[in-house]
């Protein structure tokens, strides 16, 4: 119970550091200056943040990441709060009601044998709470709208494919998804020669959904493989810089090209 009592001390200290801070008379200039708006991409950086963190496994820096997803929400919250909106009191009650009615098997006396059945129930639940059992809300492409605006492009994607996949909206064999990536790639190359800049970025947009087909047929997540080419990207700058006594700026082409090299075959030695 103590631990509960300093953690409820510790989140309202951080309640009034961001009311402190949205003060018009000597609050932060920047903080005062946020909408709800303006915070959405924070919102977004730091939830990947903490699962950049969270693979790390570092515990500092995971904690660390959570704080400051953590100030996004409180921020949110006071921002509401001053228009008359809502608060971090309605935010926290609705989370937890919602948890109760959607773990029927915990607080209420519904019995499950599974977590297949858990998440059949949770299912079910979110689906009669959002309404979804009206006519317009069981379409097949109104479930596959809400990815779309929930969810990362990328992953987004790779859930309306297997949604239409389920329904048996598919490609005979992988021969018929490798025809499609390579007419949407003359479709796209053709756009950048005689296309709008807008009919060029739609046609890399079918592209990329064609890529990520290829990914899902052979059960490879797109997200986490474009991740780590990232990740070796800046490794590999990483060894270059470690190779030279100057900015790579002052390099030409060629001499980039070859300190690239060299620093793929040392990061391939050591196993990345």
């Amino acid at each position: 119970m103590e631990k509960q009592e300093e953690s409820l001390a510790a989140l309202q200290e951080l309640i009034e550091v961001v009311a402190k801070l949205r003060q018009p008379d000597g609050g932060c200039p920047w903080d005062l200056a946020q909408t709800a708006e303006t915070l959405t991409p924070y919102v977004i950086e730091e939830a990947y943040e903490v699962v950049d963190a969270i693979k790390s496994g570092d515990k500092g820096a995971i904690a660390e990441e959570l704080g400051d997803l953590l100030l996004q929400v409180v921020l949110q919250a006071q921002i509401a709060s001053e228009s008359g909106q809502f608060s971090l009191k309605e935010i926290a009650q609705g989370i937890s009601q919602k948890l109760i009615r959607r773990h029927p098997h915990v607080f209420g006396d519904v019995s499950v044998a599974s977590v297949d059945e858990v998440r059949q129930n949770w299912e079910q639940i979110k689906a009669a709470e959002k309404g979804e059992a009206s006519p317009n809300a069981q379409k097949f492409s109104a479930k596959l709208a809400r990815y779309r605006r929930t969810l990362p492009p990328l992953t987004a994607a790779m859930k309306i494919s297997q949604k239409a996949a389920a329904i048996g909206f598919e490609w005979e064999n992988i021969q018929g998804v490798w025809d499609k990536f390579h007419e949407e790639l003359g479709e796209f190359q053709q756009a950048l020669a005689e296309e709008t800049p807008k009919r060029q970025e739609a046609e890399l947009g079918d592209l990329l959904f064609a890529v990520i087909q290829l990914a899902r047929w052979h059960n490879l997540d797109p997200s986490t493989a474009l991740q780590g080419t990232n990740q070796r990207f800046v490794q590999r700058l990483e060894k270059m810089e470690a190779a030279v006594d100057r900015p790579l700026s002052d390099y030409s082409l060629n001499e980039l090209e070859t300190l690239w090299q060299q620093a793929k075959a040392q990061l391939a030695k050591e196993g990345y």
